[in-house]
């Protein structure tokens, strides 16, 4: 690795005959924000605006916080590797091939669950995110790599056998990632004249170049974009899964995060992620839409009918937007019904065009509620 500047940090020569790239406090960082750049902004914020306005009246919002927090993690740990989408979410408890990758997902909406949850009691902090990364890695692929826990040795991005020396990317040496960690929970905190999306975009940057954990960065480094944003009440909710953009840009987005690094280019790297946030909100506002139009065109059907049980129907909906797969079994648990009540119920709705049957056998059919899955679903199918 060559600098071209030293805008963005330093490379430094260790002991074993390596360099490390060493980058510079944020704080000392001077931005040369431009009209386009400055417009750009200010319409992510009336989007970023509209959008948790949008969360917040919805009546189901735990609900959709739910899906929508499913879906980030189903992306976010695609970008990783794992091979799940989130039909394979949808369908843990029923699809045992995948249950390895499905697991790291689940993880992923746990620990994001928590950071929102502990955000109530604590500032985002360095404890936070180590205490995250540890419901992140706890039981799943990357648990032997010290999960909870900043590492203790030196790390390098690059090609499958590469060393130390011949590694696209080495990030600070333990030592000096104690140093720039410090500096970045400091910048998290500080108050400044700096935009608060201008410093999700940097906060980002840093933390992904610091490379503090063994494992898992790449995901923390993306929750903690909706961490910062929620502590700045920027989002009331998790509903910005910026994933998606993302995985979209797989390449732009390592090339930017490498060209701050190298060429100092950060106006360049602000500018595609401050694009990606009005892109993702505005999918997310008409994710939201159409969803809610569904839900009202089949809420309709179902009230309409002129003979029929329309309160356990309802029940039955009321439980598809939860579980958007399932069996006759799952109705039977949920309430007192026969098992010929429950069939009658789920025929009723597959004749609605509501639900589809997905597999029939001799005990139990599986059904799926394929319109809602169909939207959720945009950007998670490997």
């Amino acid at each position: 690795m060559k600098l071209e500047t030293n805008r963005a940090g330093i490379l430094k020569r260790m002991q074993s005959d390596y360099e490390c790239f060493i980058p510079h406090n944020l704080k000392e960082l001077k931005l040369d924000i431009d009209d386009q750049l400055q417009s750009l902004i200010n319409k992510a914020y009336l989007l970023l605006g509209r959008l948790d306005g949008m969360a917040i009246t919805l009546p189901d919002i735990d609900l959709f916080v739910s899906m929508y927090v499913q879906k980030e993690a189903v992306i976010s740990s695609q970008i990783e590797g794992t091979q799940a989408s989130l039909i394979d979410v949808l369908q843990k408890d029923r699809n045992n091939e995948k249950i390895k990758d499905t697991e790291e997902i689940v993880n992923y909406i746990k620990a994001t669950n928590y950071a929102f949850k502990r955000l109530e009691e604590l500032p985002l902090c360095m404890r936070l995110i180590k205490e995250t990364h540890s419901v992140l890695l706890s039981g799943v692929r990357g648990n032997e790599k010290s999960p909870g826990e900043f590492r203790k040795s030196q790390n390098w991005i690059g090609y499958t056998g590469c060393t130390l020396n011949t590694a696209s990317f080495v990030p600070p040496s333990p030592e000096e990632m104690e140093h720039s960690l410090s500096d970045l929970e400091k910048y998290i905190h500080e108050d400044s004249s700096i935009s608060n999306l201008i410093k999700t975009a940097l906060i980002h940057y840093q933390f992904e170049t610091i490379h503090p954990f063994l494992d898992g960065n790449g995901r923390m480094g993306r929750l903690l974009i909706v961490l910062f944003l929620k502590e700045r009440g920027l989002i009331e909710y998790p509903v910005l899964y910026l994933s998606y953009f993302f995985k979209k840009n797989r390449n732009r987005y390592y090339e930017l995060l490498n060209n701050v690094r190298i060429k100092g280019e950060f106006e360049e790297w602000i500018k595609f992620f401050i694009e990606g946030i009005c892109e993702i909100s505005e999918d997310a506002i008409s994710s939201i839409q159409k969803i809610l139009k569904l839900k009202r065109i089949d809420m309709e059907k179902i009230r309409n009918i002129p003979k029929g049980n329309i309160s356990s129907l309802l029940l039955v909906y009321d439980y598809l937007l939860k579980h958007p797969f399932l069996e006759t079994e799952d109705i039977r648990l949920l309430s007192d019904l026969s098992k010929p009540t429950v069939n009658k119920l789920l025929e009723t709705l597959t004749e609605l065009e509501i639900l589809e049957l997905v597999e029939e056998k001799k005990r139990y059919k599986q059904y799926v509620y394929k319109k809602y899955v169909d939207i959720l679903s945009e950007g998670t199918i490997l």
